[in-house]
């Protein structure tokens, strides 16, 4: 798989950002610089008021995180905005980091999913998890301890009526038969989902059923190194439920290096890429002080685009 240039841009904001306007210019900016994807990060439908289990890994935060807003942060819901989105482009790609596939009813997820990726012309990516925050689950009228056979079944249903045109589907949760959706997204396989989890036995058997990528979770999110090892062990995790794990794509962070003048260096920064492409990563993403202004931003994000390139090449 040929390297691709991402960039993550919050869709979120820890207090009323009175305009959502420098999100839109960013997005048309990257467009105009070539930047292969937009990940939108940030994703919660309700909070409750115990922020501190994002910092809990046995509930499926991260070990020593903080939730980055109180529980009146603003987080846009992530279908509506990547379709607002993609009526500003033509060519870029979207995903969402993470969506809470299994707070949404299986079928009206699939509808939604598949109009916007007809609607764009085939530029989604669903990146999927199970979250970390009780309440939530419990205000949508779910049990948190089911979260993952609950994401599971989501993503069945979602496929199931994806790839089928006279759609069957019979599990302990729902049962149907031959029923139509129209349209479908524009590949056979439906939407490309890339789930999101550790190298633990039930993310890596819902990343061998339905991924088209692996979006690491913990330390591997964030630290070169620790991905670079963790990608082996995925490979053999998902090999061992008979998925071929070559035709899983791999998103990796690629950290910033600040130079001198304490902003983030284009050259010394891309100086890490060959070990992460070398090690499988194919869906490259950086986090960058990208400005406000549409202008100011597509010259900002140019020559790290042109430097990709060549570094990839």
């Amino acid at each position: 798989m040929t390297p691709e240039f991402s960039i993550r841009l919050t869709a979120m904001a820890a207090e009323d950002p009175a305009s959502w306007q420098p999100l839109w210019n960013r997005v048309i900016a990257a467009e105009r610089a070539g930047v292969d994807r937009v990940v939108l990060s940030g994703e919660h439908v309700v909070f409750g008021e115990r922020l501190e289990n994002y910092g809990r890994p046995e509930l499926g935060g991260r070990a020593g995180g903080r939730q980055p807003t109180g529980p009146d942060g603003h987080f846009l819901e992530p279908m509506i905005a990547m379709s607002f989105l993609a009526a500003m482009t033509s060519r870029i790609r979207f995903t969402s980091s993470i969506l809470l596939a299994a707070l949404r009813r299986p079928i009206v997820l699939a509808k939604c999913a598949a109009t916007l990726d007809v609607l764009s012309g085939g530029r989604l990516d669903l990146g999927v998890g199970i979250g970390w925050q009780q309440e939530e689950y419990e205000a949508a009228g779910l049990d948190f301890r089911r979260r993952g056979r609950l994401l599971d079944h989501t993503l069945e249903v979602c496929q199931t009526l994806w790839r089928q045109q006279r759609a069957n589907y019979s599990s302990s949760e729902l049962r149907f038969e031959n029923i139509h959706m129209m349209p479908k997204p524009t590949r056979p396989e439906g939407v490309p989902i890339w789930v999101s989890g550790t190298i633990k036995r039930a993310p890596m058997r819902r990343l061998a059923r339905f991924g088209s990528g692996w979006i690491p979770w913990g330390r591997a999110s964030d630290e070169p190194d620790e991905l670079i090892k963790a990608i082996p062990r995925m490979r053999e995790a998902v090999a061992e439920f008979g998925r071929n794990p070559l035709e899983l794509g791999v998103a990796g962070k690629l950290p910033s290096v600040m130079g001198k003048d304490g902003a983030p260096d284009v050259n010394a920064t891309m100086a890490g890429l060959p070990a992460l492409v070398e090690a499988g990563v194919t869906d490259v993403r950086l986090q960058l002080p990208v400005p406000e202004d549409v202008a100011a931003a597509e010259d900002y994000l140019t020559p790290w685009v042109l430097a990709f390139r060549a570094a990839t090449a």
